[in-house]
């Protein structure tokens, strides 16, 4: 008789001939099963040569099509893990990754942990970084601003499972306008994507919303526009910190240089040393 380990062998093979790597494929398919038996990991070990529960082929086997539709994982099960939170997704929201943690850490670093600071998060798409923020903070007070209402509804749904629900306001907006408020700190992980690299992007990357990665020719046509709004907005000595792409350091430090009354600070970069992250200060 057909185990749980069993059928996760076999959902492992599917998911590799997809095209999907053997280890993120033999990883996948266990989580998917133990998200849907709520097992932990020490759990499936210990018990998945038992016998499946009566609705767990079915369901299992329609997980595991998803995932070989090459179904980001994190839309599958609904949520992805970000700063030791478990932050909710849906295809309205990017999917928030591990490089965007540098935001959080410099972020940490610009403010101090019992001072009082108001703190833009612009683009805030599933709020990972507002939430992430307003819980090392607590002093915090924090505006998001989106353009998608499905994002926002999102993003107020993690504030209110986090415990942060009372010092973040959203606002339906396309990045600060009609914000009027002065911010000590702006972060954002703004849409960056070179229109030109939509053919050859990850078969995952297409299933999350193309209005919060593509920027145009050169991916920066929203930071050309958050920059100078930056500006207007941060109060004196206030830092301006958002994430960029491969190969767009250069022309990112030139935009922050051009910009009246901002200096850079620095530029933080991933596990890899890819410049990831631009920090600067109004003057």
């Amino acid at each position: 008789m057909t185990t749980i380990h069993g059928r996760v062998l076999n959902a492992r093979e599917r998911l590799r001939v997809a095209g999907i790597p053997s280890d993120e494929a033999d990883l996948d398919a266990r989580l998917l099963a133990e998200h849907l038996l709520g097992w932990t990991t020490e759990r499936y070990f210990a018990d998945s040569n038992e016998t499946p529960p009566p609705s767990f082929e079915a369901r299992f086997e329609a997980l595991v099509a998803r995932r070989a539709a090459r179904e980001p994982f994190a839309y599958i099960v609904g949520h992805q893990e970000f700063w030791g939170l478990e932050i909710a997704v849906s295809p309205a929201v990017l999917i928030p990754r591990p490089e965007t943690e540098l935001i959080v850490e410099a972020a940490l670093e610009a403010i101090a942990s019992e001072s009082p600071a108001a703190v833009a998060d612009v683009g805030t798409g599933s709020g990972c970084l507002a939430v992430a923020i307003a819980r090392e903070r607590p002093r915090a007070a924090i505006v998001g601003t989106d353009v998608s209402d499905a994002a926002i509804a999102i993003a107020r749904h993690n504030a209110e499972t986090v415990g942060v629900a009372t010092r973040i306001v959203f606002h339906h907006t396309d990045l600060l306008d009609g914000v009027d408020d002065q911010f000590d700190l702006i972060v954002s992980n703004p849409p960056y994507v070179r229109d030109g690299d939509r053919a050859n992007i990850q078969p995952e990357v297409r299933f999350e919303p193309s209005g919060a990665l593509y920027a145009g020719v050169d991916g920066l046509d929203v930071i050309r526009r958050l920059v100078p709004q930056s500006v207007e907005r941060l109060t004196r000595g206030g830092t301006l910190m958002f994430e960029f792409g491969f190969g767009q350091a250069d022309a990112v430090s030139e935009l922050i240089l051009s910009a009246a009354a901002l200096t850079m600070v620095g530029l933080r970069s991933d596990l890899q040393g890819i410049p990831r992250v631009a920090i600067a200060k109004k003057q």
